[in-house]
């Protein structure tokens, strides 16, 4: 069973950075594209960004353009999500998304 798995979630003060993790067991999201959302409490699920298979083509929310970058490893089944100077409003938990497949979500707190 194919499962996904975030980590690198905590605490970090304004204008702090973060990366996360999220590792694919089994061989389902190979090809596939891979994603990060994110939900702050009381909010909507949020995308905060995209990268394809190959690493060709990036894409990412308005709010986080210019600050976080997303990135992959294929040969450990990894989606990194770097994330910068980050904001109060940066504040959710963290999810990594591939085909119909989420992991359970890491929480990232940014205190002002």
């Amino acid at each position: 069973q194919v499962q996904l798995a975030e980590s690198g979630g905590g605490v970090v003060q304004t204008g702090g950075s973060l990366r996360l993790s999220c590792v694919a067991s089994g061989r389902t999201c190979s090809g596939n594209p891979m994603r990060w959302y994110r939900q702050a409490p009381g909010k909507e699920r949020e995308f905060v960004a995209y990268i394809t298979w190959g690493s060709v083509s990036t894409t990412y929310g308005d709010s986080v353009k210019g600050r976080f970058t997303i990135s992959r490893d294929n040969a450990k089944n990894t989606v990194y999500l770097q994330m910068n100077s980050l904001r109060p409003d940066d504040t959710a938990i963290y999810y990594c998304n591939c085909i119909q497949l989420w992991g359970q979500g890491t929480q990232v707190t940014v205190s002002s």
